[in-house]
């Protein structure tokens, strides 16, 4: 499941009356809309682009095999990404841009692969570790240049979070926790922030949030409970989104803030939204700037599990320096960088540039908050 940057359109897996599952894409504008198959029964979206026009995920087609597809909002179809000569494939991250996808595919002898494709190059294998014979991908930084996942045995045994890197062209072991295994879910924007989660000598999995620049892993709290997952983070990884137990085994749905540190559940941070009897029970992906949330909850009201999109308030449109103020400070701060390339803080449309539409952005809510 994943959220556009200004969390405008959210996709997800919906369930038919009948059972069958549907990728589907949700905005204000068009509610929920079905995004189809490739002629099977089936389909899941996974991630989205930061402007929410590109689907990624998995669908059926005829023969009931899956496949990995990239839809378009352009001409609504969902385009094959075909399998690296096997039977299954499946894509679960996207890049800002929409241009390259991540995920995984089976070869020839049926072993899964994690996969990077682009449209200039295709289908590309990214390999396995070292000893391990099977990988998949979860996660691709903005820029498509940073890939997460894990690699392990045949057996879906030996988990191993992975980074790989386009500048080397390989995998990246993460390490783990004392329990030996992990798995790298989500990325930061530049690709210096992994999260997942990893496994203790105790047996259970807790979160993990992996720095480039010092290359070890910092456990994350929980709620008093055994475990705890992290899927997704923002795009510098000062928050990050999961899910946690309390200390009687329930999830619920969480947020991470660095540099603190600090562990936030959401259903106490924002109880107003909720109506009597729901939770919201795991948060599976955050906008590039924190703000937007999206997940699967708790729905007293129709008594369902169903999907949720949480607008925290923060920041504020225009807000760069993230300080609850529009003021001269933004604006300096994107004439500064105007005209760069790159995904960062300055560039408040994600679209990969600092340029008139993100000073227009600053102007229009001068003042808000101040």
């Amino acid at each position: 499941m994943g959220v556009s940057a200004d969390g405008s359109v959210v996709v997800g897996i919906g369930q038919s009356a009948q059972g069958t599952l549907r990728a589907f894409r949700w905005s204000d504008e068009t509610g929920i809309q079905s995004l189809g198959t490739l002629g099977g029964n089936e389909s899941e979206a996974w991630d989205v682009s930061a402007d929410g026009n590109v689907i990624v995920g998995a669908a059926r087609y005829a023969s009931g095999l899956w496949r990995a597809y990239r839809w378009n909002a352009a001409d609504g179809m969902m385009q094959n990404l075909g399998t690296l000569d096997g039977s299954h494939s499946a894509a679960l991250g996207v890049s800002a841009d929409g241009n390259t996808v991540v995920g995984w595919a089976m070869d020839a002898e049926q072993n899964y692969n994690a996969f990077r494709w682009t449209a200039s190059s295709g289908m590309r294998s990214l390999g396995m570790l070292s000893g391990r014979q099977w990988s998949v991908a979860y996660a691709v930084d903005a820029a498509g240049n940073s890939v997460v996942g894990h690699s392990c045995y045949t057996d879906w045994q030996g988990f191993r979070a992975f980074r790989w890197s386009a500048t080397t062209g390989s995998m990246r072991d993460l390490g783990a926790f004392s329990g030996g295994e992990a798995v790298a879910l989500g990325t930061a924007g530049d690709g210096s922030v992994v999260v997942g989660f990893s496994r203790t000598s105790s047996g259970a999995w807790r979160a993990f949030r992996w720095i480039l620049s010092t290359g070890s892993l910092q456990t994350l709290s929980t709620l008093g409970g055994a475990e705890s997952l992290a899927w997704s983070a923002s795009s510098d990884g000062n928050l990050i989104v999961g899910s946690a137990q309390h200390p009687a085994g329930n999830w619920r749905a969480v947020r991470w803030s660095y540099p603190a540190g600090r562990i936030e559940d959401l259903n106490m941070m924002f109880y107003h939204l909720l109506s009597p009897g729901s939770e919201m029970v795991e948060a599976f992906d955050v906008s590039p700037n924190g703000r937007y949330i999206v997940g699967r909850g708790y729905n007293a009201a129709t008594g369902r599990m169903e999907a949720f999109l949480l607008d925290t308030g923060f920041p504020r449109p225009g807000d760069v320096t993230r300080d609850g103020c529009v003021n001269d400070a933004d604006l300096v701060r994107v004439l500064n960088r105007f005209g760069a390339a790159g995904y960062r803080n300055e560039d408040l449309n994600w679209d990969g540039r600092v340029d008139d539409s993100d000073l227009l952005q600053v102007l229009l809510h001068f003042g808000s908050g101040c």
